[in-house]
């Protein structure tokens, strides 16, 4: 119906809620009878400006000829999307490796939310990017997060549910029959009086879905406005402008050699400064 569009824009578009049918967001799924109307709000592509090497500054971990190991900042989006078509870790990718070019998403195989903060790995060759790709669908890539979330948390647990587009928010992430299989790990690192820091262990990789998972609990994370995370209550407690969630472990095995790799970095200043208001 639509052939000035590529398969992969019309699936894109109906995943985000750009197409209709009879006046309703229409599901990947969904049957059609016939009689029915189909609409499409075609949305813009990404401007030229978008895969620009820019010089900005990263925080390296680690490096070698096939992998950079990097300790993202919160507020800094990992890949170009709508509403953020520069100051992106891809653009300061290219601008300090310009060879990236070359590599798909210039070498990013994984991301972290634009207020996430913490660790993740880019390949630097095609090699690289096949085989850490690969460890990320067998779920061998280690990564483990640092949660702030609401209330006391008694156990240590699992969450198996499977995340999905919200159907009632569709910039939202939601627990959701039809998502994809999901499963997050938490144990209780310290409990204060109404919140709780927990270490998230993600054996897949879903969009939002530590957030999500611990939401669905009735532990949304701090900070996270998205998810229903209230401010601290707190006089004392500065103020997150963002979700209280670090990435502060990552384990992979060396898409060349085969060792081994393991990292860890501290947590940033406004999280520290938090959890020592709570001390």
């Amino acid at each position: 119906m639509f052939p000035g569009h590529s398969r992969n824009r019309l699936q894109r578009w109906l995943r985000e809620g750009h197409v209709s049918l009879d006046s309703h967001a229409a599901k990947p799924k969904q049957k059609i009878w016939g009689g029915e109307r189909v609409e499409i709000r075609p949305q813009p592509g990404p401007p030229e400006t978008a895969f620009r090497a820019e010089p900005i500054a990263l925080d390296i971990v680690y490096e070698d000829d096939d992998v950079l190991v990097i300790n993202k900042a919160a507020g800094m989006v990992v890949h170009p999307g709508s509403g953020n078509w520069k100051g992106t870790l891809l653009n300061a990718l290219l601008h300090r490796s310009p060879q990236l070019a070359a590599i798909p998403r210039a070498g990013i195989v994984h991301r972290l939310d634009k207020n996430t903060s913490g660790l993740l790995v880019v390949a630097k060759t095609l090699r690289a990017h096949t085989e850490l790709v690969r460890q990320l669908q067998a779920r061998t890539v280690k990564r483990d997060y640092l949660a702030l979330v609401h209330g006391v948390v008694k156990l240590d647990g699992e969450v198996s549910a499977p995340v999905g587009r919200d159907p009632r928010h569709r910039t939202r992430m939601a627990v959701v029959p039809t998502g994809r299989p999901a499963l997050t790990r938490f144990k209780v690192t310290k409990r204060f009086a109404r919140v709780t820091l927990l270490e998230c262990s993600l054996a897949t990789g879903r969009t939002h879905q530590i957030r999500v998972h611990m939401q669905s609990l009735g532990h949304p994370l701090v900070g996270d406005r998205v998810y229903r995370g209230k401010r601290l209550n707190d006089p004392r407690a500065p103020q997150l402008r963002r979700q209280a969630l670090h990435a502060v472990r990552l384990g992979f095995s060396h898409p060349v050699s085969g060792v081994r790799k393991r990292f860890s970095v501290p947590l940033p200043e406004d999280l520290r400064s938090l959890l020592d208001s709570l001390e």
